[in-house]
């Protein structure tokens, strides 16, 4: 992806089903000639070169793919490109603000909230959406919330921990 507020145009398709998409991934913008069955998460990693937002089951079963799109997560892998054209879409290179993380990553961090890594940026593009969507207040409401966010490591625990955290410093 280029710089932020810039256009990228690409052709990937020379077939004449090819559908114009137009993606704000980041707050960049993409352009893309993409086939009709092309996922978002295909388009995020292959064409917009983001590799953050990753490939776990690709049925929709382990939340590894989760981004943020106008607002609300979604699971990129069941999400077609042409469905979300004109929308505004956030991976987690997109979270941090320039070389500052975000409060719910620096809470990843310090609750040592993951092991291999892999689920973590589902998860904590899961929980900014979430928290923004106002949908769990109790401990209990965001793990309910959060189940469809897989680590498959055991790191659960840490992960809550480190959202209440965040949530409860967001809230005072």
């Amino acid at each position: 992806m280029q710089d932020k507020n810039s256009s990228n145009t690409t052709n990937f398709s020379s077939n004449s089903n090819a559908t114009k998409v137009q993606l704000h991934i980041n707050k960049t913008t993409l352009h893309l000639h993409v086939m009709p069955w092309v996922s978002l998460l295909d388009a995020i990693r292959d064409h917009g070169k983001l590799t953050g937002t990753k490939k776990g089951c690709d049925h929709g079963q382990c939340g590894a793919c989760t981004v943020i799109c106008d607002g609300k997560r979604i699971l990129s892998c069941l999400t077609l490109a042409v469905m979300k054209d004109c929308s505004e879409i956030t991976t987690i290179e997109g979270i941090a603000n320039g070389e500052v993380l975000h409060p719910l990553q620096t809470a990843f961090i310090e609750h040592d909230a993951f092991q291999c890594g892999y689920c973590t940026p589902g998860q904590i593009c899961s929980a900014i959406a979430m928290l923004e969507e106002g949908k769990a207040d109790t401990r209990d409401e965001v793990k309910e919330q959060m189940s469809g966010n897989l680590c498959r490591c055991g790191a659960n625990t840490n992960i809550i921990d480190a959202i209440m955290e965040f949530k409860d410093k967001r809230n005072e």
